[in-house]
């Protein structure tokens, strides 16, 4: 069974899925087609209207039945909300979803990052994908209720005479529903053809306008002009690195931009370019994905852009990432006069799995929210070592800015120094408040 991490996908077998929510939540699912939009009523599956073409809801799960969906059907997001109308996801269990295949086979488990304003959370999507389909892990959070997340995606919502604040009541489809996901906005479009020419000109390679990143970037932008001020969260306490991952794009480097004036793509450009800060991104040739997206202060008529470039999630780019930093690290053991470590796959899946866990989670601690420690992983992972240590970082964009902030710390610098450690495991992931989670964790006989 995989534990996803925000934005991680994984392929589905064919045949009926069992999707289970543990906590004191309700579940609901909206059922959308390749233009990101509800056809109609029955597309909205909750308490009020527990079934549908495909889809049946149960207390705390969802059966679906992929092949006996609506036609044109291609994307099914699981929502949940606390039973209590009154409660805020911030002061509950953080939910667990369960997912598991035919014969009761366990696929995938996730846990969102733990809310902090938002009301109601989607947890993941079952999406069509070719001739395939998809499970992607989002906990992404909605500060406005169900109501909020049922007219996001073409819901017509009011709420029923009677029924508590919020309670969301389909009505007829409106054209105002979210984009596809496929859909790259003329804004990105542009901003990365302005952008192709002036990384020709640096001889530098084009970059890519990615859907994701924008939708991630017009999250972030909305937010920002929401609140009338520049920053990396918005106003939910969402960093924009979160925003990044709830939109399904898995990352190994990001670069954020955040701006308010320009008018214009290439007014926005033609501002980073001249700000030595701002252009190191427009030229890198490291990062080959850009996301771009404006909003618009409606009090004040200030324009705030987010512009986000990406290099993607590959395993051979995590395992370059990962031999980067023993490859650093045993440059100062060898300068200390000590012998190198080796790579070990059982302290790098331990580490691995401690960095995910910390991004998905938002926590930067040696000891995780359930209490599990460094030698509780090693173990866990099958480590034969007799002493374990561990250094651990958050907000490092490179291996080289990661190695140099452990030497100089003197507990961390002791780690990467100790003669008897023999062997290491390195941890990345991306995501979270802080945007990269780097582990280290290291073994020895002695």
């Amino acid at each position: 069974m995989s534990t996803l991490v925000p934005g991680a996908t994984l392929e589905l077998p064919d045949g009926a899925l069992t999707v289970e929510v543990t906590g004191p939540y309700d579940v609901s699912v909206l059922i959308t087609g390749a233009d990101g939009k509800v056809s109609g009523d029955a597309d909205f599956v909750f308490y009020n209207q527990p079934s549908a073409p495909g889809v049946r809801l149960r207390p705390g799960r969802v059966v679906v039945d992929r092949a006996a969906l609506r036609p044109g059907a291609s994307r099914l997001t699981v929502v949940v909300s606390p039973e209590d109308p009154g409660a805020r996801p911030a002061a509950l269990p953080v939910p667990g979803l369960r997912v598991s295949g035919p014969g009761g086979r366990d696929l995938a488990r996730f846990a969102p990052p733990r809310p902090t304003d938002e009301t109601v959370l989607l947890l993941a999507e079952v999406y069509r994908r070719g001739p395939g389909w998809r499970l992607r892990a989002l906990g992404q959070g909605y500060a406005d209720g169900l109501a909020g997340v049922a007219r996001d995606f073409g819901v017509e919502v009011a709420d029923e005479p009677g029924a508590p604040s919020g309670t969301a009541v389909p009505g007829p489809a409106s054209p105002t529903a979210t984009a596809p996901a496929e859909a790259v906005p003329d804004d990105a479009r542009a901003f990365a053809a302005l952008v192709n020419a002036e990384r020709a000109r640096a001889g530098v390679p084009p970059v890519a306008a990615d859907a994701r990143l924008a939708e991630a970037a017009r999250r972030h932008a909305d937010g920002m002009a929401r609140q009338g001020r520049l920053g990396s969260e918005g106003p939910s306490g969402i960093s924009v690195f979160q925003q990044v991952t709830a939109c399904g794009y898995a990352y190994l480097g990001l670069a954020e931009q955040l701006v308010s004036g320009p008018r214009s793509p290439a007014g926005f450009l033609e501002f980073c370019l001249g700000d030595a800060r701002s252009s190191g991104p427009v030229r890198d040739p490291a990062l080959t994905a850009v996301g771009l997206a404006r909003a618009v202060d409606g009090r004040s008529g200030d324009t705030f852009w987010t512009a986000l470039w990406a290099r993607p999630f590959t395993p051979d780019g995590l395992a370059r990432t990962a031999a980067g930093v023993l490859a650093l690290t045993n440059t100062h053991r060898i300068a200390a006069g000590l012998r190198p470590l080796s790579a070990d796959p059982r302290l790098t899946a331990a580490a691995q799995a401690h960095s995910a866990d910390m991004a998905a989670r938002g926590y930067h601690s040696h000891v995780s929210p359930d209490g599990g420690r460094p030698w509780d992983r090693a173990v866990a992972a099958g480590c034969v070592h007799r002493s374990i240590g561990e250094n651990i970082a958050c907000g490092q964009r490179s291996p080289a800015e990661v190695v140099e902030g452990w030497m100089n710390s003197p507990g961390h610098r002791a780690n990467i120094l100790t003669p008897s450690f023999t062997h290491l495991g390195t941890g990345f992931a991306g995501g979270g408040p802080a945007g990269t989670y780097w582990t280290q964790l290291f073994g020895g006989a002695a």
